[in-house]
């Protein structure tokens, strides 16, 4: 990263350009794949002009086996990209077609910023403007790249590792301050597209074989001031069986919180990315047998 900030400080010195740019010659050899819907990972390597621009794709996803992209960020990420001109000997060092097309000058794309921490990308830019000639789409390629979803907690009543009682319902529900969409913005001079995941539904699976129980916002919190008979929600499950017969004597349980993910760009570009992309949070649950006490009259 230190070799990168130099690049955006100075001029590109060739020898700073083969070692940046060993990624781009690797991409270069990549047969080109089309990036669409949600399936933006592999291979990205959009044509300007006739010429190949590598744009790397990510997948994405820090996997905890329940799906979706997890890693805490802030709610709103800002990479702002900026070009540096190369000459003929940087560009053809790294495998560059020499001349660039009328009207254009070859550069690498430099993103500071952002989660990921992005090499530089060969680009084309205007050689009359110094605009970037990428397209929000290309921009896209790596604000979706760089979401990260966090991986909500949830607030439980009873609280978590105190045991729930059969016949008494089970509350679940995400702290108010953490249901807010996370947003990605990638701008190159005018250019830009941004990537932001709305929440819009809450999941409760109780445990195999169980039915769950789905809501549409973040659900209640308990109060415990108040009376259990005055307090309502609809993020609870009731369980029917005590926990004794499960392993480790708990209910093996999840809250999966479900986002809307739509992505906007310069030119009225956008559309929607992931209708309902799932992260999930697991949390064991025991429930104990509630006992009577039978007094003789």
């Amino acid at each position: 990263m230190r070799a990168v900030a130099a690049v955006a400080r100075s001029a590109v010195r060739p020898l700073a350009v083969l070692v940046l740019s060993a990624g781009l010659a690797a991409a270069l050899a990549v047969p080109a794949t089309a990036a669409s819907g949600t399936g933006l990972t592999g291979s990205c390597n959009p044509y300007v002009a006739g010429t190949l621009i590598p744009v790397p794709c990510f997948a994405g996803s820090e996997s905890s086996g329940s799906g979706g992209k997890l890693s805490v960020v802030g709610a709103s990420v800002t990479n702002s990209c900026a070009a540096t001109v190369l000459d003929m000997a940087q560009a053809q060092s790294i495998g560059l077609s020499w001349p660039p097309p009328t009207g254009h000058s070859w550069a690498l794309l430099l993103c500071f910023s952002g989660v990921l921490g992005a090499g530089p990308q060969a680009i084309l830019v205007n050689s009359a403007t110094g605009v970037p000639a990428v397209t929000p789409q290309q921009l896209l390629v790596t604000a979706y790249g760089e979401l990260r979803l966090p991986q909500l907690t949830p607030g439980t009543a009873p609280p978590r590792g105190h045991s729930g009682l059969v016949g008494l319902p089970e509350w679940f529900w995400i702290a108010a301050g953490s249901w807010h969409a996370r947003k990605v913005t990638v701008t190159a001079g005018p250019i830009w597209a941004a990537v932001t995941a709305l929440p819009v539904g809450l999941t409760f699976r109780a445990g195999p074989g169980l039915s769950p129980v789905t809501c549409t916002g973040p659900g209640t919190p308990y109060n415990p001031n108040e009376q259990s008979m005055e307090q309502h929600t609809d993020c609870s499950y009731t369980y029917l069986r005590p926990s004794t017969d499960q392993p480790n004597d708990a209910y093996m349980a999840s809250v999966t919180v479900t986002w809307r993910v739509i992505w906007t760009g310069s030119g009225g570009t956008g559309g929607v990315l992931d209708a309902a992309l799932p992260v999930s949070a697991s949390l064991t649950i025991p429930v104990a047998q509630g006992e009577a006490l039978v007094t003789s009259p």
